[in-house]
C-alpha cells in the first residue's frame, strides 16, 4: 500500500490555505498528487405562505454566492499552490459529502478536518463525517483542530478485532512504516487473552511489514472504550490514532455512543478511520 494522490477536502465558508498547506506536506513525504475538492449545495428552504417565484430567487442567490465562494477558493488554491504540476482543483455545486466520497475514487487518502465553525453540522456546506467514512471507500485522515504539522512518530493503532480494525491496519501501512513507535492497543471486550492474541498477531503482521509496533491491552477501569482510547493515546504522545470506523451501525453509536465517536471529537489528535 502507497498513497500517490491524495484528496484534500475543503470547506466552502472557510479559508483554504491552512488545510491545504497541512495537505501539501503530507502529499510531499508520499511524493503524491494532491486534488483539493470543494462543493456547496443551494437551499431554497422557505415558509409554506411564500411564493415558488420568490423561493427561485432565494435559490439563485445562493446560487450565485456558492459560485463566488468557489471563485475566491480556486484563486486561493492558485496562489498557494499554482506552480506544482502535481497538484489540481475540483469543485461541485452538490451535496459536499457525496462530491468529496465520489472524487475519492481518483485518491489512495482522503483528508478533512473539524468545520468552519460557522457552519458546523450542516452538510450543505460541510462533509457529515461519519456519512463519509462510510461512503469513501477510501481511509479519511481527520487532521487536528489546529492543523499542527503531521509527524506521525507516535501511532496507535485502535484495534478491535473485526473488518474495520484490519482495513484501518492496511490503509494506514504508509504512516505505520514511517512512524518510530506504533502500539496497538486493544480492548479487553472478549476477554484479556483474546484481546493479547489478537493484538499479538496485529503486531507480528506490522513487523513483517517493517514496522515497528508493540500491543498494549486496555485494563478495566472504568472507562468507555472510546475514552480509554483518546486517554492513552494522550499518555504516550501519539501523533496520531488509526482506528476502524463504525463497527456497530451509526444508529447504535448515537444512541448509545460508541469508540467512532469519540475518536471524531478527539480533535487535539490527528485521527485515521477507515470502514
Amino acid at each position: 500500500m502507497i498513497y500517490t494522490t491524495i484528496l484534500v477536502q475543503l470547506d466552502i465558508d472557510a479559508p483554504a490555505t491552512p488545510r491545504l498547506i497541512f495537505a501539501q506536506e503530507i502529499a510531499r513525504k508520499f511524493e503524491a498528487d494532491l486534488i483539493a475538492v470543494t462543493a456547496g449545495e443551494a437551499s431554497a428552504l422557505m415558509s409554506p405562505s411564500e411564493s415558488s417565484l420568490a423561493a427561485a430567487e432565494v435559490l439563485r442567490q445562493r446560487t450565485l454566492e456558492l459560485e463566488d465562494r468557489i471563485k475566491a477558493l480556486k484563486e486561493e488554491f492558485l496562489a498557494v499552490l499554482g506552480n506544482n504540476g502535481r497538484a489540481s482543483w475540483r469543485a461541485e455545486l452538490g451535496d459536499p459529502t457525496r462530491a468529496v466520497a465520489l472524487h475519492a475514487r481518483a485518491a489512495d487518502l482522503v483528508i478533512t478536518g473539524a468545520p468552519f465553525a460557522a457552519t458546523a453540522g450542516d452538510f450543505q456546506r460541510t462533509v457529515d463525517p461519519g456519512a463519509l467514512i462510510l461512503s469513501a471507500g477510501r481511509p479519511v485522515l481527520f487532521a487536528a483542530d489546529d492543523l499542527r504539522a503531521f509527524k506521525g512518530e507516535r501511532v496507535m493503532v485502535a484495534w478491535k478485532d473485526g473488518r474495520e480494525s484490519r482495513r484501518a491496519v492496511v490503509d494506514a501501512m504508509p504512516f505505520l512504516r514511517n512512524a518510530k513507535e506504533v502500539t496497538v492497543f486493544s480492548a479487553a471486550e472478549e476477554g484479556k487473552a483474546a484481546a493479547r492474541d489478537g493484538a499479538a498477531d496485529v503486531v507480528r503482521f506490522l513487523m513483517k511489514h517493517g514496522v515497528k509496533a508493540t500491543s498494549q491491552v486496555m485494563e478495566g477501569d472504568g472507562l468507555s472504550a472510546g475514552e480509554s482510547i483518546t486517554v492513552e493515546a494522550d499518555h504516550i504522545g501519539a501523533d496520531l490514532i488509526v482506528a476502524g470506523g463504525y463497527g456497530h451501525s451509526r444508529f447504535r453509536e448515537w444512541a448509545f455512543g460508541g469508540a467512532t465517536r469519540s475518536i471524531l471529537h478527539a480533535g487535539s489528535f490527528h485521527r485515521l478511520l477507515s470502514n
